[in-house]
């Protein structure tokens, strides 16, 4: 009988994934070593790029990400895959305040422009927060709401001439976001949790890492014009 599609063995898809994961690891190199070595953005008190984190999908986690899917009704297949999975590769880069942002929304601006990288989709900032979406708008980005209360900046970059579905997922966000999303990952993945009270105490804490973010920008502001 033939095998739909669809019916792949998890394990066979991964191994699309393990034939191709050099090139992920490549270009997700090349994309941090641009960041790290961009002048602007790592000179300066503080340094607009404070961190860059880089990791690879692991790839148990990716055959459970692929079943979650597939039991969420998805079609995930060798046709597909690169492009319903998007976050094989992935840079995070972390600033101190918002006011930061600006300057690295700048750099990779010109790198799309420059033709050194693409777009594989418009960038999207996940806020809960109206005056983060008010700011946002000023960037042309798209804004999403998460039920998590998550936020950072998300970039999808592929290199310029390749078609392969190689790219490199880029979250850009405060160093108090980072805190929030580090203790979410511990408690919500790869499954969320059940338990409301965590839910509550996370969405609570991620009103004060707003505000400690507008806050540090407002202590830059001062400090800047003294």
């Amino acid at each position: 009988m033939e095998i739909k599609m669809a019916e792949l063995p998890v394990a066979e898809l991964v191994s699309l994934f393990k034939e191709k994961r050099r090139l992920f690891e490549l270009f997700s190199q090349s994309v941090a070593n641009e960041f790290l070595s961009c002048p602007e953005l790592n000179t300066g008190v503080p340094t607009p790029i404070h961190t860059v984190r880089a990791r690879l999908k692991d790839e148990n986690h990716l055959a459970d990400k692929i079943k979650r899917k597939r039991a969420g009704g998805r079609v995930i297949n060798a046709e597909n895959l690169f492009s319903e999975i998007t976050d094989f590769a992935g840079l995070r880069i972390l600033h101190l305040h918002q006011a930061q942002f600006k300057l690295i929304f700048d750099f990779i601006e010109d790198k799309v422009k420059s033709k050194q990288w693409r777009l594989l989709e418009k960038p999207i900032a996940y806020t809960w927060d109206p005056e983060s979406v008010e700011y946002f708008k000023n960037f042309k980005i798209r804004t999403s709401l998460k039920p998590s209360y998550y936020t950072s900046v998300h970039f999808l970059l592929a290199p310029a001439n390749r078609f392969d579905g190689t790219c490199c997922e880029v979250q850009v966000r405060t160093l108090f976001e980072e805190i929030w999303g580090e203790i979410d990952h511990s408690i919500n993945y790869p499954l969320p949790t059940a338990q409301m009270a965590s839910v509550e105490q996370l969405r609570v804490l991620s009103k004060l890492v707003s505000t400690g973010s507008r806050l540090a920008d407002a202590i830059f502001k001062v400090h800047e014009n003294r």
